[in-house]
């Protein structure tokens, strides 16, 4: 950010897919209010208990104290007077809610630091994001390296079958690819499920 607002609140987001450093940026962001010696709050939601319950986690372990939310109500109600920052990790997870929830704290005059998936494992906008990307003063991009060919990767890989939405977990379950890696993968599994479904239908008749 080359220009900072003053006297103003303002929204931050820091997006992109599994493995890109979201978290790690956040983390990074959060350290240097501390430093300045503004009040800062952390939350996340509840639903993210990969590596702790009561913080935020990068996957390489680094962690900071975070207060866990189930609704994104709670994080308004949570939030005290003499607040001046507030962060929100994986914002992706929270209801349509949470958009007004940071705009009421950023018109309130706090800066909001969001971090969250743009895109969910279909490659499809992921949640409240949009939205939020669309009202925030900045908005940053993070890239993760292609686990297939070391491209920049913009897209998270489920390395499941499973189809909600909503699937918690880290290199279990998801791997950073790159568009053209995305789409050989994805295409491959359609074709892999097509095969099947047809051997099903050969063997019941």
């Amino acid at each position: 950010m080359n220009l900072q607002p003053s006297h103003t609140g303002w929204i931050e987001v820091v997006c992109g897919p599994m493995f890109s450093g979201k978290t790690e940026e956040l983390i990074r962001r959060i350290r240097r209010v501390v430093i300045a010696r503004q009040k800062v709050q952390v939350f996340k939601p509840a639903t993210d208990d990969r590596y702790a319950e009561g913080a935020i986690v990068t996957h390489l372990g680094v962690s900071l104290a975070s207060h866990n939310v189930v609704r994104s109500g709670e994080i308004l109600a949570g939030v005290t007077e003499d607040t001046e920052v507030v962060a929100i990790d994986e914002i992706q997870f929270f209801d349509e809610g949470v958009v007004n929830v940071v705009e009421r704290l950023a018109n309130a005059g706090r800066r909001v630091i969001c971090a969250g998936l743009d895109l969910d494992y279909k490659g499809e906008p992921f949640g409240p994001m949009p939205r939020l990307m669309a009202i925030a003063e900045y908005v940053t991009k993070t890239l993760a390296i292609c686990t297939r060919c070391g491209n920049p990767a913009n897209r998270s890989y489920r390395l499941t079958d499973e189809e909600a939405q909503v699937i918690v977990g880290a290199h279990d379950h998801y791997e950073a690819r790159c568009r053209r890696c995305y789409m050989e993968s994805s295409q491959g599994r359609v074709k892999q499920r097509q095969l099947h479904s047809a051997l099903t239908l050969t063997a019941i008749e």
